[in-house]
């Protein structure tokens, strides 16, 4: 298969949603070791992706993507908008030179999630074991990478991976963040970016599937 515009409207929307869903318990998790705020901020990047959704006209996919990360990096509220904002902005990376016009298939999908990890890297020298969204977006790209099969299964094992590494991540000690001076107490509660990280994946599989 191939992604076209309102495919990729509705991946996005999926992740919107989600989020959204999703933003309680996210700061709920928060609360415990950091700020308390994630699910706020989470819940405002949600409504801008809802926003920038609605008002997309002419952009291709490439710079819708860099315009969406650029806006979500300006919210406020801690690290999230400016990581989210690069690991979504980060995707139109995989892009470059294509022609998203003829529709994006299972290799752009994976060079979009490689590019954003690179983007990713390129901020933040955090690790999986870190107990940072990092134990979720790298299992989800390296399971895509070398997932077999079309659009459909890429996304499957992304966030199945995502889900994986935010699980994990209940075992590792915070090194970044406030959490960190935690230490051991951290051990048993996810990364809070962990979880919202492993939803933008599970979003963007619900999404297609949702695809009419």
């Amino acid at each position: 298969m191939l992604l076209f515009k309102p495919e990729i409207i509705r991946m996005l929307q999926g992740v919107a949603d989600i989020w959204a869903e999703h933003k309680d318990e996210l700061s709920q998790i928060d609360s415990r070791f950091g700020d308390g705020d994630h699910g706020v901020t989470i819940g405002k990047i949600a409504a801008r992706i809802r926003q920038n959704l609605e008002g997309w006209q002419d952009d291709d996919v490439e710079t819708f993507l860099e315009d969406l990360g650029d806006d979500i990096m300006a919210i406020g509220g801690g690290s999230a908008g400016p990581l989210y904002g690069t690991m979504i902005g980060g995707l139109a990376g995989g892009l470059a030179g294509a022609a998203p016009e003829g529709g994006l298939d299972a290799g752009a999908v994976k060079k979009m999630f490689a590019a954003s990890l690179e983007a990713m890297e390129d901020i933040t020298t955090a690790k999986v074991g870190d107990k940072t969204m990092m134990d979720a977006l790298i299992p989800a790209v390296e399971a895509a990478a070398q997932a077999e099969g079309d659009i459909p299964e890429v996304l499957q094992a992304a966030m199945e991976a995502a889900a994986q590494g935010a699980k994990k991540s209940e075992e590792f000690v915070s090194k970044f963040g406030r959490a960190r001076s935690y230490k051991e107490q951290t051990i048993g509660t996810p990364d809070a970016g962990a979880v919202s990280t492993s939803l933008f994946f599970q979003g963007l599989w619900e999404g297609l599937k949702e695809r009419g």
